[in-house]
């Protein structure tokens, strides 16, 4: 058996001790491929073949690292294009406590969110027709961004926040279909939220207006 056949580069301990289970004592085969550079271990129970043919996703790691939880806020709106800088560290939604992991990789983050406003608006993104990985939309990952980022900014900041300060193309923005989360902007009462939501519905009349 050799360690190259694994099918795809993320790897978690149970799939690890079944690849090596014809070993006398696969543990022992662990830490030697931990030594050699050949299994990189992101966290405990977690790791990435290194020698693997096929990208290890950042994306399918970050769901795994900490969950239940979704790639949102800042490195989303970069995956959709609606933020121009480059993001470094991978961001996610949780509704666990918030944590930072440092890993080999590069650093993970996870910031709270309530239960209620965790679900509306996440997508699957199938890399292969065996991997994927769930992450904002990006309507939601705006939601995201204003509700933990900016909590009060008031409805007279919102449209130079988005378009100055985030530098989102006001074409771009206007092409977000924001009735796929309507319901988690009626239920939400945070300020920036209302402001944003205000602002979508003021934007939506004049375009209709002309």
């Amino acid at each position: 058996m050799q360690y190259s056949k694994f099918e795809y580069p993320e790897l978690d301990y149970l799939q690890l001790m079944e690849h090596l289970k014809d070993y006398a004592y696969p543990r022992d085969r662990i830490t030697k491929l931990l030594a050699s550079g050949e299994l990189i271990r992101i966290k405990k129970g977690l790791y990435i073949d290194s020698h693997s043919a096929i990208p290890y996703s950042k994306e399918i790691l970050a769901n795994l690292i900490h969950g239940p939880s979704y790639v949102s806020l800042e490195y989303a709106l970069q995956q959709h294009g609606l933020i121009p800088e480059a993001v470094r560290v991978v961001t996610s939604v949780t509704t666990r406590r918030k944590k930072r992991y440092h890993t080999p990789i590069g650093d993970f983050d996870y910031l709270h969110i309530p239960e209620r406003y965790f679900s509306p608006g996440v997508e699957y993104y199938e890399i292969d027709t065996k991997r994927g990985y769930m992450m904002a939309g990006p309507e939601k990952a705006l939601f995201d961004m204003f509700y933990l980022r900016y909590p009060d900014l008031v409805y007279a900041e919102i449209e130079a926040h988005l378009f100055e300060n985030m530098r989102i193309e006001e074409s771009d923005f206007s092409q977000l279909d924001f009735s796929k989360i309507e319901l988690l902007f009626a239920s939400c009462r945070r300020r920036s939220i209302v402001s944003l939501y205000r602002f979508i519905k003021s934007r939506s009349r004049k375009n209709k207006n002309g």
